[in-house]
């Protein structure tokens, strides 16, 4: 199988001006989606200083309903180039007997648009993997020395495998470490969905 050379499979070193652009990009989805949309936020490794990435934006939006939402969103965000996905499922972390019902979400892409390429996960407020984005995020953030291991997994798997699905299988289980090593560290420091959200909302959550 050839392999595919999409922007998606392409990891790149951590740009500062990701960081900047991130607060722009939540800032912009939050006012054009609110108030369904209770918080955006930048989450994945784009949102990690020093993490290298594929050059994508990971957003994330917390709602109450993902059938609302969808149907409220859909113009909007067709208006700023999204499209939605089939995709409607999150890994559930590999050792969990939670129900995948609880791992659901909606996922809007943009590419090769004015503006940047954005993954836009809309997830139920307080849910599962709605807490698992935030976590993954924020213990990285805590823990640099973390980041260049895992970042050079990133670079060597996308130069290794044939395309974007693949990639995300072979991560997959590697973000499951990550959390399971996190999850006791949430526990030591009272870390909370609610300390991880942008103070700009109001609806927050624990």
């Amino acid at each position: 199988m050839p392999k595919d050379s999409s922007p998606d499979l392409v990891v790149v070193g951590f740009d500062p001006a990701w960081t900047v652009r991130g607060k722009t990009l939540t800032t912009d989805m939050y006012d054009l989606l609110k108030p369904l949309a209770l918080h955006v936020e930048h989450i994945g490794s784009t949102a990690v200083p020093g993490m290298a990435a594929k050059p994508v934006f990971d957003l994330q939006a917390g709602v109450r309903d993902l059938q609302e939402a969808q149907h409220a969103f859909a113009p909007l965000l067709a208006d700023r180039g999204f499209e939605l996905t089939p995709y409607r499922q999150d890994h559930v972390p590999a050792g969990s007997d939670d129900d995948p019902a609880h791992w659901t979400k909606r996922l809007w892409t943009r590419r090769g648009h004015r503006e940047p390429d954005v993954n836009f996960h809309v997830r139920v407020a307080g849910s599962p993997n709605e807490r698992l984005a935030l976590l993954f995020r924020d213990w990285l953030r805590a823990h640099p020395a973390a980041v260049p291991a895992y970042a050079r997994f990133k670079q060597v798997l996308a130069g290794a495998v044939p395309d974007l699905a693949t990639y995300a299988d072979v991560k997959d289980p590697v973000v499951d470490l990550v959390i399971a090593v996190a999850e006791p560290w949430a526990r030591a420091t009272g870390w909370r969905v609610a300390d991880a959200l942008t103070p700009r909302t109001s609806a927050q959550h624990t």
